[in-house]
């Protein structure tokens, strides 16, 4: 196993550790060759799930345009939402440094970057305020080319540029990456000229990551994108092995599905690592929208998906754990630890006569994180509690680029478990539907005025 291998420790699922509220080794063995169908099934599908293939892809083009931003930009601003921000955020915060922003630029290996994705107008607006727009690139991220979100925030801040810069600069300040055929946000560059990255037609949202949705704003602010899908490379290798028991993403989606079938029906995510507090963010994402659906193949209502929830160690040992440990016996636990930080940060004896403070002289924040990470998941496991630990051996390009590629296969893998299409997101499409009408979008009138109908004949409305 290579050295850089996250370790996947599932031992505090099983009921010689947490009790009656984990799994028996024989409830595992038994459905074991449930999984190994899911594999087989998964790796049926490979031809059209294009983001498996994402770890082998040529990043020149992509690699070329970063460089060209580089040279003119000070600034990288990222217009996107769903898997188009919340990728980016996730790769920029585990692999920069925590103040990326606020260093100088000599110490920093690219512009900076903002990932405003929210169409609140003082977040907007607010940004405009700090924003040099001469040394400025917008980075519009869309496959469709008509996500309303998205295709405001250009409108906005397209408009911005041009009363600053004027309509001849605007090509120098945009990068549109979207679908490589068609699309609103493909026409308008195609008659306006702007440069872009394609977005394979095989690849879903949550699933981008990996391609220029991810590894164009990773590449500008200086991020090793070949080391990031190097990573995805040997998880692939990894999850293509057939006996479950050697596959941790295999093995991660049958202890989540069997643990869920017995009311463990939550997914908890708590790294103990600064870095990783927004890739559970992404996790949150990549899996409710993939496991949360109504119907099932054979279309019967099943209404299947586990709540993903985001945490972080240590932080929120003083907001959430609680909760954890003594409320309701309804939560699998992901523990994300890290082996080696970059820094220790040590600790003096300060007060070397406050004998409560003598066991501080010598240690570091890493040692204290660690031991805290540790105390929880065994606190946990104590109240009889599941959880499974995930072990970076350090956090970087290869580690994280792994972990996306094994929770994406994890994901795959557990919609075969459940018999439902993970690579679809009517209850998103609907509410996009309704935004459509309720904004005056042409065609969808008919289900504006279902709308108003509704409206006229609620009565339950208060005023506080």
């Amino acid at each position: 196993m290579s050295t850089q291998a996250i370790r996947f420790d599932y031992n505090n699922v099983m009921a010689d550790v947490i009790g009656e509220h984990g799994l028996t080794e024989a409830e595992i063995e038994a459905a074991l060759p449930h999984a190994a169908a899911a594999i087989e099934a998964v790796y049926a599908q490979r031809a059209e799930l294009g983001w498996m293939d994402l770890p082998y892809q040529d990043t020149s083009e992509i690699i070329a345009q970063a460089q060209a931003v580089r040279a003119r930009a000070d600034t990288l601003v990222v217009l996107g939402i769903g898997g188009s921000a919340l990728g980016p955020i996730a790769t920029q915060t585990a692999l920069q440094h925590p103040f990326y922003n606020n260093l100088p630029r000599e110490l920093r290996r690219g512009p900076t970057l903002f990932v405003p994705d929210n169409v609140d107008p003082e977040l907007n607006a607010g940004l405009l305020d700090v924003l040099d727009l001469e040394r400025t690139v917008f980075n519009v991220i869309t496959k469709s080319g008509t996500t309303a979100e998205t295709m405001a925030s250009f409108i906005y801040f397209r408009e911005a540029l041009a009363k600053r810069l004027g309509q001849d600069k605007l090509v120098d300040h945009l990068v549109l990456t979207t679908d490589p055929k068609k699309g609103a946000l493909r026409q308008i560059a195609d008659r306006e000229g702007y440069p872009t990255l394609p977005i394979p037609a095989s690849v879903g949202g949550r699933f981008s990551e990996l391609c220029s949705v991810g590894l164009f704003p990773a590449a500008v602010t200086g991020i090793d994108i070949d080391e990031l899908l190097a990573g995805a490379a040997y998880a692939d290798k990894r999850s293509q092995e057939r006996d479950p028991r050697k596959n941790p993403a295999a093995m991660c989606a049958l202890i989540q599905f069997l643990l869920d079938k017995k009311g463990k029906n939550m997914v908890v995510m708590m790294p103990y690592a600064q870095r990783l507090r927004d890739v559970a963010d992404w996790f949150r994402q990549l899996w409710a929208e993939s496991l949360g659906k109504r119907v099932d193949r054979a279309g019967n209502v099943v209404n299947v998906g586990p709540t993903p929830i985001k945490s972080l160690g240590a932080t929120d040992q003083h907001s959430q754990v609680q909760l954890y440990a003594e409320g309701p016996f309804d939560k699998l636990m992901h523990f994300l630890f890290v082996d080696q930080f970059q820094v220790e940060a040590p600790l003096s004896n300060a007060y070397p006569d406050i004998n409560e403070l003598s066991y501080l002289d010598g240690k570091s924040f890493s040692q204290l994180l660690k031991a805290e990470g540790e105390a929880t998941q065994l606190a946990i496991a104590e109240a009889g509690r599941p959880s499974i630990a995930h072990h970076f051996p350090a956090v970087n390009a290869f580690t994280l680029g792994q972990f996306y590629y094994m929770l994406e296969m994890q994901t795959a893998f557990a919609g075969e478990l459940y018999d439902i299409n993970a690579f679809d997101q009517p209850g998103v499409e609907a509410g996009k539907i309704a935004t459509y009408a309720l904004m005056g979008r042409e065609g969808y009138d008919a289900r504006r005025h279902e709308i108003e109908q509704a409206r006229g004949r609620s009565r339950s409305e208060f005023v506080i």
